[in-house]
């Protein structure tokens, strides 16, 4: 892996040329640590500007192919690698909460997040738990509450719907041990609330792994604070969707690019609300 952007200044540029940084060039192809990616996909500090009033900061993980698809055959494995998932992990470690919707959920066959080794210190240092929370977005409630994502977490697995989902359901998901978190009035999900509802459990630093449906809204919403995007060197064709697919916006918002990463003719971005 080497990082194609921003790229150091050189050595010779910098006013003390010997306080250059020490330890491998980041524009060097090679394999970098869990903690050299960990550093570069850290979540900003409260101090940032760009958090000034927002109670915490969205970030989405998606992987697409040359020609937009989101998935192949309904699943985003095919168009993936193993850096692309060294990366998933990583941002799944320093994460508070994995927001996903029910869907995707029911698509991806999702578990429940996993303590890495690892990341232990990290977390602990930062406030966290040993794992993420996976909080699962769904207007209806459809499922099935009996997988180990709700029956075997590490960690409590939330559901977050609006106050006019179907009651059956939701005495089913509390009946489960799952804590359900409202966020709209009625039956639908007011995706601008899911941050600030999340944040009263003190997720602030949330990852949300879409699918394009739920991204889209967020998106649309206006709390989507930064979007990594790997694109992968496939081609898939097929009807699969974008990887976001929700209602237009009036004006469509600029992201800055803060970070390119290069593996095997994979590019690994990072673009952050501008």
């Amino acid at each position: 892996m080497r990082r194609l952007y921003p790229l150091p200044a050189p050595a010779a540029a910098l006013p003390d040329p010997a306080a250059a940084p020490p330890g491998p060039d980041a524009s060097t192809d090679r394999e970098w640590t869990l903690d050299e990616l960990a550093d570069a996909y850290a979540y900003p500090d409260e101090s940032d500007p760009l958090r000034a009033g927002r109670p915490g900061w969205l970030r989405a993980n998606m992987v697409a192919s040359l020609d937009g698809a989101a998935h192949h055959e309904g699943r985003s494995q095919p168009l993936s690698s193993t850096a692309d998932m060294r990366i998933f992990g990583v941002l799944r470690a320093l994460a508070d909460a994995v927001v996903v919707g029910a869907e995707t959920v029911r698509q991806e066959g999702y578990r429940p997040a996993r303590a890495r080794a690892a990341f232990a210190g990290r977390r602990a240092a930062a406030g966290q738990g040993p794992a993420p929370a996976v909080a699962v977005v769904t207007a209806g409630l459809g499922l099935d509450f009996t997988l180990p994502l709700f029956a075997e977490p590490l960690v409590p697995t939330l559901v977050v719907t609006g106050a006019g989902a179907p009651a059956e359901r939701v005495a089913a998901a509390r009946a489960a041990g799952v804590e359900v978190l409202f966020a709209g009035e009625g039956q639908g999900v007011d995706p601008a609330r899911v941050p600030a509802v999340l944040a009263t459990r003190g997720h602030r630093r949330l990852l949300t792994e879409g699918g394009p449906s739920l991204l889209g809204q967020f998106a649309a919403a206006g709390v989507l604070d930064e979007m990594c995007l790997s694109l992968a060197p496939v081609v898939a064709v097929g009807d699969a969707p974008r990887i976001m697919g929700g209602p237009a916006v009036a004006v469509p918002e600029r992201f800055a690019l803060a970070s390119v990463l290069e593996e095997a003719g994979f590019l690994f971005t990072r673009y952050r609300r501008s």
